[in-house]
């Protein structure tokens, strides 16, 4: 799998980080099912928007990439996605971009005009099938500010000459003079280092179709490459009906919502609708997925106490696995999930401890799919310090104490009165054949 990963122009936000939710939850199901998996998502850390912000900044273009490239990774990091297998920069890869760009030349497919390299859309004659475009209704490429010197006006570049004014370090040596990269080049170069002139899966955002993807397409294949022989797209974040993006100012950094929401909250949120699906992003809708997740997380705890962790089969129902195997159907698989949960509390209730270890382990293999399970390590570590943690426990745990000292005397007043106050605090507090055991409330 090859996907399109961020460029490093500034912090993501909740529209960004979606794609990794989506094709990690891929990866996850196609590693369930028996696949071995060799996943590819790069970084874009050179364009346009990274020279201009970080000159605006005062800070040098590399310095201000590897800034929000660390961004980046943090968001990918607290949301649960597994780590890519290889992630390439694209600064790292100039010589392999060359080289393709040395064979479309060579091939007729480009040509060089000072310093300047440009795919010539005419000479493939697939351009615009991905898309569902005929070359004759396509808008000029707006991609350089030297359109008088192509040969066609949709002809996009490969290679942009150094400019003065821009730093002579975002700029290497090539036969045609120093340059850097079009976007759409790099693409082709790194996945073809890293999966071979043909692979599997390429993936990415929908907005990437075109012309990114497209031309991705068009320049590798008319480089002799099979290149990609699947292509699958995730829609966006909107708000008020808009994508989300810096341009509109209408962002919701990921490091920003995680405060208002668990990280794994938030991954539920966008993991839970249909990738091709757009998410209209309100407060509410996230309020509301984090109390969904509270409810699974809850029966998987309360049924971890009851029978242990590792009780029942890490069987996954038909209902979800038929689901995921449906163009990546995850509104029906997480509806499979809380069937089961709800299956697990009517045995927690009726003290069916073979049907509730049955249900946890269902339910934990699920969620493992779906990188959601409450019992994961990486989500008993998020979200905050260890240490804030240990204290709120042994808090709570103190005042448990103190109630259960208060019932042994009688004093039921004392003890109502701290089970409230703990209320207060979104602790509840559930009283069972077990013993004494407290949730957080959602």
């Amino acid at each position: 799998m090859y996907v399109c990963g961020l460029t490093v122009q500034g912090p993501p936000h909740i529209g960004h980080v979606r794609f990794a939710l989506a094709f990690d939850v891929l990866r996850r199901w196609l590693i369930h099912t028996g696949h071995e998996v060799t996943y590819v998502r790069n970084v874009t850390d050179v364009d346009d928007k990274i020279l201009a912000r970080s000159a605006a900044a005062g800070e040098p273009w590399w310095a201000w990439a590897y800034e929000n490239e660390r961004a980046a990774t943090w968001a990918y990091d607290v949301l649960g996605t597994l780590p890519p297998t290889y992630e390439p920069r694209a600064t790292g890869h100039v010589p392999e971009m060359v080289e393709l760009i040395a064979q479309l030349i060579d091939r007729g497919h480009a040509y060089a005009v000072d310093g300047d390299v440009y795919f010539d859309v005419r000479s493939f004659p697939g351009y615009g099938d991905l898309s569902g475009q005929k070359l004759g209704e396509l808008q000029p490429a707006a991609d350089t500010e030297t359109d008088e010197r192509k040969r066609d006006p949709r002809d996009f570049a490969l290679w942009k000459a150094h400019k003065p004014g821009e730093p002579e370090t975002a700029s290497w040596p090539t036969p045609w003079g120093r340059g850097r990269p079009g976007w759409h080049l790099e693409c082709s170069a790194m996945a073809e280092k890293y999966l071979g002139p043909e692979f599997d899966l390429h993936g990415g955002g929908l907005d990437l179709r075109f012309p990114h993807h497209e031309n991705e397409r068009a320049q590798s294949q008319a480089a002799g490459h099979g290149f990609a022989r699947y292509w699958l797209h995730n829609a966006w974040v909107t708000m008020g009906g808009e994508k989300m993006s810096k341009s509109l100012g209408n962002t919701l950094l990921v490091d920003e919502v995680v405060q208002r929401v668990r990280p794994v909250e938030l991954r539920y949120y966008l993991v839970a609708p249909h990738y091709r699906s757009m998410i209209e992003f309100t407060e509410s809708a996230l309020q509301e997925a984090a109390v969904a997740y509270g409810r699974l997380e809850s029966f998987v705890r309360r049924a971890a106490e009851r029978v242990g962790a590792d009780a029942g089969k890490p069987v996954l129902s038909d209902a979800f696995s038929t689901a995921l195997d449906d163009d990546l159907a995850t509104p029906a698989a997480v509806a499979a999930v809380h069937e089961a949960v709800t299956a697990g509390n009517t045995a927690l209730a009726a003290d069916d401890e073979a049907a509730v270890a049955a249900a946890l382990g269902s339910v934990r293999a699920m969620l493992g799919v779906l990188g959601l399970d409450p019992l994961d390590p990486h989500w008993a570590a998020a979200g905050g310090d260890h240490r804030l943690a240990g204290v709120t426990d042994g808090l709570v745990q103190l005042a448990l104490e103190q109630r259960t000292a208060a019932r042994a005397r009688k004093d039921y007043a004392s003890a109502d009165a701290i089970r409230n106050q703990l209320g207060a605090l979104g602790v509840q507090v559930e009283d069972t054949p077990q013993g004494t055991r407290w949730e957080l409330t959602t």
